[in-house]
């Protein structure tokens, strides 16, 4: 399970991500990406300093598989391929991964390996430039 933090939880965030933010696709996942922005505290008007800890919300419909089971094995496929990459993740995103219906039949390397393509194509993997780490 991810920690609080890092999790999308409310309706209004998602859709935020959604209208404003950047989408890349893969033939299984899609990937909703919005630099997020320093919050306000209540005794000040000016934007805190402190940058936001990234945040993760998984989108999946039962267009993908009516079974629940199915569905649930997906989002914590996904939750554990994003776990390994959490550390590597450039603070202050947020971030939907929607589940296309072509996943049902993907396995947990494919879903790892189709998570991190979007990452670095959307430029949220922090110091990742297309083929090496700096």
């Amino acid at each position: 399970m991810l920690p609080k933090i890092n999790r999308l939880r409310h309706p209004k965030d998602f859709k935020t991500v959604y209208s404003k933010g950047l989408h890349r696709k893969t033939p299984h996942l899609t990937l909703r990406a919005l630099r997020s922005q320093p919050r306000q505290t209540e005794h000040n008007s000016k934007p805190s300093a402190l940058v936001q800890p990234t945040r993760m919300g998984i989108s999946i419909s039962q267009k993908v598989s009516k079974r629940a089971v199915v569905r649930n094995r997906i989002k914590r496929q996904i939750r554990a391929a994003w776990h390994q990459f959490l550390p590597q993740v450039s603070p202050g995103w947020d971030v939907v991964i929607v589940v296309k219906p072509t996943a049902d039949q993907c396995n947990y390397a494919e879903i790892l390996q189709e998570l991190k393509q979007l990452l670095v194509e959307a430029e949220v993997l922090n110091g990742y430039t297309g083929g090496k780490f700096l």
